[in-house]
């Protein structure tokens, strides 16, 4: 995803939040579901920390893929300082809270 994609996807995407992850979801244009990550460096100072966050991310992501609805954009981000990435509870809620994002989003443009 590139820097309009992130840009679109906080603007206009529903959000949710779960105990192993904050998802931002938005429907896009194409039929593939793409990931994109936020790990911030003024929160995790040391690199290894947030690159095995990514890893760990991207591997819930890839396992997950089949359950995913097609055609949207997802950012995955870590819940709080000193989280400690585990993919099981990572895969276990990506898929509902993906759900979640995107009947947040349905609902706020409802209204």
């Amino acid at each position: 995803m590139l820097a309009r994609d992130f840009q679109r996807v906080y603007r206009a995407g529903g959000r949710a939040r779960g105990s192993s992850l904050v998802v931002v979801a938005c429907e896009n244009e194409l039929e593939v579901t793409r990931l994109g990550l936020s790990v911030g460096r003024t929160i995790w100072k040391s690199a290894v920390k947030r690159n095995r966050i990514r890893r760990v991310f991207r591997e819930a992501f890839r396992l997950s893929y089949a359950e995913l609805p097609p055609g949207v954009d997802v950012i995955l981000i870590p819940p709080q300082p000193k989280f400690v990435p585990v993919l099981a509870d990572i895969r276990a809620e990506l898929a509902r809270l993906v759900a979640q994002a995107l009947a947040r989003k349905a609902a706020r443009r409802a209204t």
